[in-house]
């Protein structure tokens, strides 16, 4: 592809911008967290390389066979036998317990991803232009779409939710999938700037999305004081870098650890285009998504300052600036960091604490979606 031989004007467009941005990321990621010479060649290249696997396979069978396929659950062929052939490094007990922490982390999992991982990844243009495409995340489908992506993360997090017969395994390789098809779409559609943006769904952005779900999940997660083992950390970073396998992300480019992740994440942020108008209309979108819910107008009135208060929490004023937020006060990032001092730190380390929190994110979750709807 003639693209391929270009590096996309995105990459690194306003370095000022790029660099205050990460800088928090920088202080985190420790000693050396600069991309060396080869890091940042191959960076330049991920923005023009795709999923090769998961295209290969929607070359070969249609749309509607795919749509049979994961309907009838015969996920037959040899791209699904390829997957399901799990790499050396993948440890059942890590994804467990992995998995068992994610569901112990509760409603403040569920904030964490919203408003700190979601809403902060549309701080950078990288990758909006395809969800704008598609219709996802914008205006009235944001609700069915964190809807969606919510049923899926409880998918992953269930018990033995990754084994190859399971819920989650199977929901993840359709997402891959929907992944290709959509990348094969826009990579045909005439009006696409591969010169400014590389490929729609390339592995750069990929491999930074993955990172908003493990490194800044974990991350957030202590600002709003929630107890993280060492333990129970490391194997978070288990779960997430075999989803992201599974996903069709590069081996270069999975986690693994806290450090290396947070070292990638510095990276993918500091190399990132600054926000533009498709930031700050998904940012809004975010923030007003429970406005056509049923309820009082108290209610929706609560959602909206409660999503503003705690993004300030997580994000910072200035990120809210760059997608024309308006500022709050973060009283319910403070609640929550109360909170969890008492039952994080506290219950959670009780006999039976474990279950217990486990039992209250159940019930959260169930909340959650009852209101949902």
């Amino acid at each position: 592809m003639a693209q391929g031989l270009m590096t996309p004007t995105r990459f690194r467009a306003d370095a000022d911008w790029s660099e205050r941005a990460a800088r928090p990321l920088r202080l985190v990621a420790g000693p050396g967290a600069a991309p060396t010479g080869d890091e940042l060649a191959e960076l330049r290249a991920g923005l023009n390389r795709r999923d090769e696997a998961a295209a290969e396979l929607i070359r070969t069978v249609t749309p509607n066979q795919l749509h049979r396929m994961f309907a009838a659950g015969t996920l037959d062929g040899p791209f699904f036998d390829r997957v399901r052939e799990r790499p050396d490094w993948v440890d059942d007990r890590l994804l467990e317990r992995g998995a068992e922490a994610c569901r112990a982390f509760g409603m403040d999992a569920g904030l964490v991803l919203a408003y700190g991982s979601l809403l902060g990844g549309y701080r950078t243009a990288a990758a909006l232009e395809p969800l704008v495409r598609t219709g996802r995340l914008a205006g009235g489908e944001t609700l069915r779409r964190i809807k969606e992506t919510s049923l899926w993360w409880r998918a992953v997090t269930a018990p033995g939710g990754l084994r190859p017969d399971a819920e989650g395994f199977r929901i993840t390789l359709h997402v891959r999938v929907m992944h290709a098809l959509v990348n094969a779409r826009l990579e045909a559609d005439p009006s696409w700037d591969h010169e400014r943006r590389g490929l729609p769904i390339n592995q750069y952005d990929q491999a930074s999305t993955l990172g908003v779900f493990s490194t800044s999940f974990l991350l957030h997660l202590r600002l709003l004081g929630v107890r993280i083992s060492r333990d129970d950390a490391a194997a978070v970073m288990h779960l997430w870098s075999y989803v992201g396998w599974l996903m069709g992300v590069d081996e270069q480019w999975l986690p693994h650890t806290e450090r290396r992740g947070r070292r990638l994440l510095y990276h993918f942020l500091s190399n990132d285009p600054p926000p533009d108008g498709n930031s700050v209309a998904l940012a809004r979108a975010l923030i007003h998504m429970a406005d056509d819910l049923p309820g009082s107008r108290w209610r929706r009135w609560w959602e909206r300052e409660r999503a503003l208060s705690v993004s300030c929490w997580l994000l910072g004023p200035a990120a809210l600036r760059d997608l024309g937020l308006p500022y709050r006060l973060p009283w319910y990032g403070v609640s929550r960091l109360l909170a969890n001092l008492m039952l994080s730190h506290g219950a959670g380390r009780l006999p039976g604490g474990r279950s217990f929190l486990l039992a209250r994110g159940e019930r959260q979750a169930q909340a959650q979606f009852h209101r949902w709807g």
